[in-house]
């Protein structure tokens, strides 16, 4: 996508005939249905949605020119109206009245996500009543009064349908009033105004969204975004209610991104007329009919805080955040820390989310709550995204400093602290092998004697592998699994899986383990070395604690050591064995 542009429409568009003398077409706005109707349906019925299971093909008798027609959410029962004053059901089924209001309406809108009908009264329909509908009831809710910007002398209708919208955001209903103001000094452009109205209490003014300019517009929520589209100008604006100012009763808002057209878009023809050599049609986006039915693509903000919780509040963010990350490993430290605090608290919400769940699950009343398991929406960023997608390859980058790649490490570890998430060993891992590659010794023995980097049995395991490179790295990595206190039969288990036997017994002496462990642990390990002088050291060594501890050199039965006695023998000959001496 082009970077001048941040709106774009799905590359799978609903395409229908054209309306014609003999094709009508009919918009749902409640299923997002296209209705294609030929010869009253007679030639046939088409309806089109944004996916293949909103989509049908029928035929119906021609009993006149079809007005309206629509289905029921789900495509269960369709409704189709010839007159002013009727409404056929195809499917026959006997309807009774359930109850009724009288009041005089001079329009309505309906919002089928919350199933809420709103109706316009008084001479100036400014006086909005609003009913719900659930399980077959009809509720009447508190009326409400829109704040016309000039009032009408004598009355008359002044607040239209089209300057009125119905929007379900971040979960709570809204009615979105399009106020117009002539553009002057002290009233900069028109307005959207949003009325918060609950199921129950008042209707409240909440937000106010300065358009900046005057003309014919648009309204449709995307992803929890509000999208203004200004006609003339040919842009769009995109506001967010939750990026707002703190204790505030009316919050104002500005465009959370400058206006902008959406990405042109190019229809590529179908049907019987169509040749194969023929270039798409380029798609009019701000004619006086369109409206924009399918998600559009959102990005582009230069403050890095302020992106990051646009994009966490997000349907499908994940991947775009991921980039933004690896995108602000560019600029400063103090954004960077900022966009890793951002990610992170929302990781510590959704931890302890599911810790809570998990509690409650495994406790007394378990089963009793009402608290459903969190849902793992796509804002939560954990540390195996961080590593695999952002900080793995960002260690390997060569025109970045190394201090800054593990200043950026640092800052993400220190982020995770704050936070009181654990943090995973593969992270300290990845900032110890930047160290070593960078040849940083001093700075991981710093971090290692202050407790920087948090003890693990890998990250010694880690350690002990970079001996080689850094002798200092074996004492280090000993030190660790002792600060671990419950390692020391597993600190000889490491040390001799790295060949290090004589080292897994100086350790075993230093701790005073040495009368009671294994000896045929630590032939095989020894034999296994190839090392004949070493397997001879360690063997020797054994049959002077057996001589120490019972008075005799030999091997009990019960420690199996037959195999080595023999291969002892085979190596250096009988008289090599340590004879029994008396005292």
């Amino acid at each position: 996508m082009a970077e001048e542009h941040y709106l774009e429409l799905s590359e799978n568009p609903v395409q229908f005939e054209h309306a014609s003398s003999v094709n009508n077409v009919f918009f749902d706005e409640a299923n997002k249905q296209v209705f294609a109707v030929r010869s009253g349906g007679a030639t046939g019925v088409v309806v089109k949605g944004p996916d293949d299971k909103s989509s049908v093909a029928f035929r119906m008798d021609d009993k006149g020119e079809v007005k309206c027609i629509k289905f029921s959410i789900g495509n269960k029962i369709l409704a189709v109206q010839r007159t002013s004053k009727s409404v056929v059901f195809p499917d026959k089924r006997s309807l009774k009245l359930l109850k009724s209001q009288s009041i005089n309406v001079n329009w309505y809108q309906y919002c089928p996500e919350t199933a809420v009908i709103l109706l316009s009264t008084t001479v100036q329909g400014n006086v909005l009543q609003p009913f719900a509908f659930r399980n077959g009831t009809m509720t009447r809710m508190t009326k409400f009064e829109i704040e016309l910007p000039v009032v009408p002398k004598p009355a008359k209708l002044t607040l239209s349908e089209r300057d009125i919208a119905m929007a379900t955001i971040y979960g709570q209903l809204y009615v979105m009033y399009l106020k117009h103001h002539s553009r002057t000094v002290n009233s900069p452009g028109a307005e959207v105004v949003l009325y918060h109205l609950p199921r129950e209490g008042a209707c409240k003014k909440s937000h106010v969204l300065k358009l900046n300019t005057t003309g014919k517009f648009a309204l449709n929520i995307v992803d929890n975004l509000i999208v203004v589209h200004h006609q003339s100008s040919q842009t769009s604006l995109i506001f967010d209610t939750r990026l707002k100012e703190p204790d505030c009763a009316v919050n104002t808002h500005q465009p959370v991104l400058p206006a902008r057209s959406i990405h042109p878009y190019r229809i590529p023809l179908s049907g019987p007329a169509a040749v194969p050599s023929q270039p798409p049609v380029p798609c009019q986006l701000f004619n006086g009919s369109w409206i924009v039915l399918l998600p559009p693509t959102v990005h582009l903000l230069q403050d890095k805080g302020k992106l990051m919780d646009f994009l966490l509040r997000r349907r499908d963010c994940k991947m775009v955040i991921l980039s933004v990350c690896s995108q602000s490993e560019k600029g400063s430290l103090p954004v960077v820390a900022t966009v890793f605090d951002k990610l992170n608290q929302v990781y510590k919400e959704y931890l302890e989310a599911e810790q809570s769940y998990t509690a409650m699950e495994s406790g007394p009343s378990r089963g009793g709550g009402a608290q459903k398991r969190p849902v793992r929406t796509q804002a939560v960023i954990d540390q195996s995204d961080m590593y695999t997608h952002v900080l793995s390859a960002f260690t390997e980058r060569k025109d970045v400093s190394h201090k800054f790649i593990i200043a950026v490490l640092m800052e993400y570890i220190r982020s995770l602290n704050q936070n009181q998430i654990t943090v995973q060993h593969y992270l300290y891992e990845l900032v110890i092998k930047t160290l070593v590659q960078n040849n940083l010794f001093y700075m991981l023995h710093q971090f290692l004697q202050y407790h920087v980097l948090s003890d693990s049995k890998p990250l010694a395991c880690l350690l002990l592998s970079l001996e080689s490179t850094y002798p200092p790295a074996h004492q280090l990595s000993l030190d660790m699994l002792k600060r671990l206190s419950t390692a020391n039969d597993e600190i000889v288990e490491v040390l001799l899986s790295k060949q290090q036997v004589l080292g897994a017994l100086r350790f075993i002496r230093s701790v005073g383990g040495h009368d009671n462990v294994s000896a045929r642990k630590f032939l095989d390990a020894a034999r296994q070395t190839g090392d004949q002088m070493l397997f001879y050291t360690v063997f020797r060594s054994f049959q002077q604690r057996n001589q120490r501890l019972r008075g005799n050199p030999s091997f009990n039965p019960g420690e199996h050591c037959e195999e080595h006695v023999a291969h002892f023998k085979q190596l250096f000959g009988e008289q090599a064995l340590m004879k029994p001496t008396t005292v």
